[in-house]
């Protein structure tokens, strides 16, 4: 479904936030933005105590956290990605979290890009190296030839002169509160609880010559954080990715980005703000962020097999022609099923939704056309209880099981928040703290807080 906002400024479907590492910036992405500009729009955040705003007082890390949730709610519109360099990584880990649980007043989180990242665990990080990194600011500024020292050790090769000298300029007007809040405290947190799981597309970034974070370690790191994850090793290359290796990344982000964050339907700006704003309870934004979240491409069925669900997919083409990047309401179902949610009822004479399914699509299988054209005829048939398919449900029990299953597919798409706004159905906006209801309920009247398209508005009495 088309929006307003379906591209970020500069003709990119899609802007990428990124959090910069320990002693860093958002200048380190600055060639990133270059490499990408057109395809992704990258725009970096500077963290309190680094960067511009190296005099923030409070660097800790539920600040940094605070502090990118309101950047994001100010500028974050469409569909957007979050990612982290670095420490960056664990804080875009924490935001990410407040969004997809509703806390954060932000819609239209669709993936994330780490390179190198913290994760949410402590990081691993050897003792006396952590301890000789603390003593670069016993007395103030880090000194030019520590921050040489951090920049060799954290590449693979020396880097070329323009980006020495900015990574070695960022070292030196950190702040040493925030350098010391990371390493004494934000990389030892275990935040592993608030985190959870994160079922977003998710690209992961690492080099075969980083110590503690390379790619080796990765997986072992985030696997069970980010199940979506795509692991990518860059060879020869140390920490310092945005650096070391620009191009390599950008096409992993871009390539990222197009297969794994663009799928699905865009929530339209206006109904985005809604979602995101105080009459939506916390619990039912996180509810709908996670229904916006793009489908899995590579999607490995739970309930049915591979087949099955190719079958589920062409039916619900017929039952709910999508116009646009569709939802993949198929694999919802399966899903929906894995988890042994439904709407509470099913006809006695059908066996539980699970067999019900398997047995369902096994009958229709055996009548089911290779040409599309056809297929048409042949549903149809099977939801009249006319069809003469021989299988382990009869005609009277597939009949059944197709109204069940029709109800499922339309139930999908119409839970997805994009459908929600295309029907002009915003019932879920009477929550919040007070709880916000309708002042009049009548056809064709539209309150001065629903979105635009609605019906005419209350105040202005311009209603149809």
């Amino acid at each position: 479904m088309p929006s307003e906002n379906a591209t970020a400024p500069g003709g990119a479907p899609v802007t990428l936030y990124l959090l910069h590492a320990l002693g860093a910036s958002a200048r380190s992405f600055d060639r990133l933005a270059e490499r990408l500009d057109g395809r992704v729009r990258v725009e970096g955040i500077d963290l309190p105590g680094f960067g511009s705003l190296a005099t923030a007082s409070d660097s800790s890390l539920d600040g940094s956290v605070d502090h990118v949730i309101t950047h994001l709610a100010r500028h974050a519109r469409g569909r957007w990605v979050l990612g982290g360099h670095s420490m960056g990584g664990k804080i875009a880990a924490l935001v990410a979290s407040r969004v997809l649980r509703g806390d954060a007043p932000l819609v239209g989180l669709a993936g994330m890009v780490l390179m190198a990242p913290s994760p949410p665990r402590p990081e691993p990080m050897d003792e006396e190296r952590r301890q000789r990194m603390l003593s670069w600011v016993a007395d103030g500024a880090i000194s030019e030839a520590d921050a040489e020292t951090f920049v060799d050790q954290n590449t693979a090769e020396p880097l070329d002169t323009p980006a020495h000298d900015l990574a070695r300029e960022d070292l030196g007007r950190t702040a040493p509160a925030a350098w010391r809040a990371w390493l004494e405290t934000g990389s030892r947190v275990d935040a592993s609880t608030d985190v959870g799981t994160l079922d977003l597309p998710t690209l992961v970034l690492a080099g075969t010559d980083d110590d503690d974070l390379g790619a080796a370690a990765q997986p072992g790191l985030l696997a069970s954080v980010y199940p979506r994850a795509r692991f990518v090793t860059l060879d020869d290359t140390g920490h310092l990715i945005p650096f070391e290796r620009t191009s390599e990344a950008a096409e992993a982000i871009a390539h990222f980005v197009d297969d794994e964050v663009l799928p699905g339907p865009v929530i339209p700006d206006d109904w985005a703000t809604l979602i995101a704003g105080d009459r939506v309870d916390a619990r039912v934004r996180g509810i709908l962020n996670l229904r916006a979240v793009p489908d899995d491409r590579g999607y490995a069925p739970s309930v049915l097999d591979v087949a099955q669900l190719t079958l589920l997919r062409e039916i619900a083409d017929l039952v709910v022609p999508q116009d646009g990047p569709p939802i993949d309401l198929a694999a919802r179902v399966d899903a929906q099923l894995a988890r042994g949610e439904g709407d509470g009822w099913r006809n006695a004479d059908l066996p539980p939704d699970p067999e019900a399914y398997r047995a369902g699509l096994d009958t229709l299988s055996g009548v089911w056309p290779t040409d599309p054209t056809a297929r048409e005829e042949v549903l149809r048939a099977a939801i009249e209880g006319t069809t003469d398919a021989d299988g382990p449900l009869d005609a009277a029990r597939l009949k059944l099981w197709l109204e069940d299953a029709r109800n499922d597919l339309v139930r999908q798409w119409l839970a997805h928040p994009a459908s929600m706004a295309r029907v002009g159905y915003d019932g879920f906006a009477t929550g919040g703290s007070p709880m916000r209801g309708y002042v009049e309920l009548r056809l064709g009247r539209r309150e001065d807080w629903e979105p635009a398209g609605v019906g005419g508005t209350v105040t202005t009495g311009d209603a149809a």
